[in-house]
């Protein structure tokens, strides 16, 4: 938009330079014209008056004398008729076309004495002619053969006048028209950044106050706006996070119950109706805990964001770790899990040197652990393969599996708040797990991708930017595998 707003500027700028830069030089041009069609045209009757005198007495010498010195004086030829003889100086010939011309339109007692508008760079020969005689008869004619070259020097001096300062001028008129548009367009790219970021983030800074009046009353509404939409997501989270706590109470309360009223129960109908009954508070439990892991990952998602926008110092970034290690502890904790779902788990062997990564260990182990659980849970009797490793400028810790694994649209819609697929329906799970690992992903600056695994099935990447200071070696990478 600046880059628009400012060619636009600049046409105009240009536009106005051109303008006065071209009047300036026509008036130029004709004030030298008429300077010197002025002082041509008094010369030629000052010489048609002589050879008027001489044409009455018959004496032509003083007429030749006074053209040979104007000739010697301005370097111009002159041709003048008076009666039968032709009288020329100053190497001006007389058999020309145009003079011969000039001649005859004079002795119809026509006169020219305009010039052309002198151009600073054009050549050729300007004639001027008039007759003289008496009112009744022509006796002859005067043709003077004008050198503009003077006067054009001093057009051309002027166009390079004219033309530096209108150089001059248009950088001036850029210079503005770029403090200009930084003036009115700055808060219009602060407002922009702040609404990418209230909508990333859930939270706007202050927007400065300065540019044109109408900017500066919209950066204040849009600050209270922000503080408003802030407070509001704050308070919805809040309540969540509450809400979700308060409830683990009577949660706790009603197992307790049912766990005493299977005591009670004599009939297998009453405990299979009791089982049931279990399995829904299990399910209702394991929302609330899923509940509030988002709420927390969501929280320090924000604080992530406000992190790489510089606007949170209060909250440093962590310190870089070796996300190897903390794979390796929570594959050693899902083993039973995947050792009743009949899947093998496979390690890879680590980078060297370790690819380190700027991420809180407690919320890396829970998305190994949220990914590791996905996998068993969803592939059963899958291979499970667990990989860190450096792809150029990131570390990417993956989990991989060949189950059956998910389209391109229900990749596209994992991550999703209670998505689940259709596929597995019948298996228990909240929804919440891709969400959340997302969340705490982009908390520690970075991302998860989901993609297809070759040949088949899901592999889940968390992907890390590597830490300035903690970059490897070029070459280094992953070995071998484990089980």
């Amino acid at each position: 938009m600046r880059l628009r707003v400012l060619g636009v500027l600049s046409v105009l700028c240009l536009v106005v330079v051109f303008l006065i830069s071209g009047t300036i030089l026509s008036s130029a041009s004709r004030e030298l014209t008429q300077e010197l069609q002025i002082n041509r045209a008094a010369a030629l009757n000052r010489l048609a008056q002589v050879a008027f005198d001489a044409a009455g007495d018959g004496d032509t010498a003083r007429l030749q004398r006074e053209m040979d010195t104007y000739s010697g004086l301005y370097g111009e030829g002159i041709v003048v008729r008076v009666q039968q003889a032709t009288l020329q100086s100053g190497n001006f010939d007389a058999g020309r076309s145009d003079v011969q011309e000039a001649l005859s339109l004079a002795g119809l007692n026509v006169s020219n004495t305009a010039l052309e508008p002198l151009e600073p760079f054009s050549s050729g020969s300007r004639v001027i002619f008039r007759p003289f005689g008496s009112a009744s008869q022509v006796l002859g004619a005067v043709v003077l053969d004008v050198d503009a070259d003077t006067a054009q020097q001093k057009l051309r001096e002027r166009w390079l006048a004219v033309g530096v300062a209108a150089l001059a001028l248009a950088a001036v008129l850029l210079l503005g028209a770029a403090r200009v548009t930084g003036w009115v367009l700055r808060p219009v790219q602060r407002l922009n950044s702040a609404v990418h970021e209230l909508e990333r983030t859930g939270r706007a800074g202050r927007l400065p106050e300065d540019g044109p009046p109408e900017l500066r009353e919209l950066s204040r509404s849009f600050t209270v706006m922000a503080r408003t939409v802030s407070a509001s997501m704050a308070a919805q989270r809040q309540l969540i996070a509450d809400t979700s706590h308060q409830l683990r109470n009577p949660v706790g309360a009603l197992r307790l119950r049912l766990d005493l009223l299977q005591l009670e129960l004599t009939t297998a109908r009453e405990h299979d109706a009791a089982e049931r009954a279990m399995a829904e508070l299990e399910r209702v439990e394991e929302i609330l805990d899923g509940v509030l892991k988002l709420a927390a990952a969501e929280h320090r998602a924000s604080e992530g964001y406000l992190r790489a926008a510089g606007s949170l110092e209060d909250f440093p970034a962590p310190e870089p770790v070796d996300p190897f290690p903390v794979l390796q502890g929570e594959i050693e904790r899902a083993a039973p899990l995947a050792e009743q779902a009949g899947c093998r788990l496979v390690l890879a062997l680590p980078p060297q040197p370790p690819a380190l990564v700027s991420c809180r260990p407690a919320e890396l182990a829970q998305m190994a652990s949220e990914l590791l659980n996905n996998a068993i849970k969803y592939a059963p009797g899958a291979t499970v393969r667990c990989t860190v490793r450096l792809e150029g400028d990131a570390v990417v810790v993956e989990i991989s599996d060949d189950g059956p694994g998910l389209s391109g649209a229900e990749r596209a819609s994992a991550a999703t708040r209670f998505w689940r697929s259709p596929q597995h329906s019948s298996v228990p799970g909240t929804g919440l797990g891709m969400t959340i690992v997302g969340e705490l992903a982009a908390a520690n600056g970075g991302r998860l991708v989901l993609a297809e695994a070759a040949p088949r099935g899901l592999a889940a990447r968390v992907e890390f930017p590597v830490p300035p200071a903690a970059r490897p070696a070029p070459g280094s990478g992953g070995g071998g595998a484990r089980a």
